[in-house]
């Protein structure tokens, strides 16, 4: 018996040494510590975001996109390693950036990162580079240094922008804030973000899509490209080369309708048609311009007048970026004449209600239908017809 327990207890000894650098014995699995100590790697790192301690960054790898940052006001920066893939000395680490923008942000925003590592002789790793998560969106500081202007009621950064072009977004989204809120009431932020990419392509890597699907796009806002309805931030991004052929006007509509979007977000369901948040969006962005019909909505202008009258408002899949632009341009439009037509005839405050009303569905089936009856007293198909004979009134 005495012998058979020195054998066992020899066998868990070498069964310990086999496997220590394995799992350990006992103890955590080599995964896991890479996982801990790359977490460690990644907390000095966000310190040294926060402190703007471009020392203590080069000490957790290499400076990379550290001095593209250092103009935006930082108010949270963390990590959360998900995964290590490890191979001998180098690794690659899955991880979750959450950053929030001082005085902008209500939650740190979440993003995908994606760094490559290396393990030095003394068993320290070294972040070797961080980029965006397969499929995910880049950061503005991914592209290049940040500018940063700050307005009365915005916070615009851009990369490739000369400070004077920046001052004019920001002056652009101060008349947009309080003309929205004139409108659509004060229960929102009252301020927004615009980022302004060297480009199309910088906006469409904003974005996480291909260049081709914001082409002949001035501008769009986060939460129109998928996000939560609370998100904790909404951030307009402009396409420069499409924005910059626009005159004064325009630009002023563009940015009105984006942050029309900022201020509806919460408000603005999956029950809310885009006939309804865009043409409610290019409402507020068009009162006061003087523009009538025929000059804000041409297409659809030039549909009416040849007896091509609408048969039915605009769905969802009309207002596709990807499609043909003509159908596009009278989707926007359409939906625009429908928010006008209700303006007109039970006023801004009922318009303003019915919109809260969709967007109080859980669900689009019955969300316009309800409030239709509840809200306007009337139905969608009197209602579509009513609209198709205010085009004709208006455009013909």
């Amino acid at each position: 018996m005495a012998g058979r327990r020195r054998v066992a207890g020899s066998g868990v000894v070498a069964l310990c040494l086999l496997l220590v650098s394995l799992v350990g014995c006992g103890g955590r699995s080599a995964t896991d510590s890479a996982k801990a100590d790359v977490q460690r790697v990644l907390d000095r790192r966000a310190t040294a975001v926060l402190d703007r301690d471009r020392a203590a960054f080069v000490r957790t790898g290499a400076l990379s996109w550290f001095g593209n940052l250092g103009a935006v006001p930082l108010a949270a920066w963390s990590y959360r390693v998900t995964a290590v893939h490890r191979t001998g000395s180098t690794a690659t680490a899955d991880a979750e950036l959450g950053y929030r923008v001082e005085g902008y942000d209500t939650a740190p925003v979440t993003v995908g990162r994606t760094l490559n590592l290396s393990r030095d002789a003394h068993g320290r790793w070294y972040v070797d580079a961080e980029l965006p998560a397969h499929k995910t969106a880049q950061q503005l500081w991914d592209q290049g240094e940040v500018t940063v202007v700050r307005g009365a009621h915005s916070l615009v950064l851009g990369v490739g922008q000369s400070g004077e072009t920046l001052h004019r977004y920001a002056e652009l989204a101060d008349h947009a804030v309080p003309a929205v809120s004139a409108a659509w009431g004060t229960g929102w932020s009252r301020h927004v973000v615009v980022l302004v990419p060297k480009s199309l392509d910088g906006m469409a890597g904003l974005l996480g899509s291909p260049a081709s699907s914001y082409r002949g796009i001035a501008a769009v806002t986060t939460g129109e490209t998928g996000a939560p309805a609370r998100a904790p931030a909404d951030r307009i991004i402009v396409n420069p080369d499409a924005y910059g052929v626009l005159g004064g006007v325009g630009k002023q509509v563009v940015l009105t309708h984006e942050t029309t979007h900022v201020a509806t977000r919460a408000a603005t369901s999956a029950a809310t048609p885009l006939w309804l948040s865009e043409g409610y969006a290019d409402w507020i962005g068009y009162l006061g311009t003087g523009r009538t019909p025929s000059e804000a909505a041409p297409e659809l202008w030039r549909a009416v007048t040849d007896g091509q009258v609408p048969a039915a408002l605009p769905d969802d899949r009309d207002f596709g970026f990807t499609g043909d632009a003509t159908k596009l341009a009278k989707a926007y439009e359409g939906g625009w004449m429908a928010c006008r037509f209700i303006a007109e005839h039970w006023g801004d405050a009922r318009l303003r209600t019915f919109y809260r009303a969709v967007g109080g569905h859980e669900k689009r089936a019955g969300a316009v239908e309800d409030a239709m009856s509840q809200v306007l007293g009337t139905t969608p198909e009197a209602f579509t017809e009513r609209w198709r004979g205010y085009l004709r009134a208006q455009l013909a």
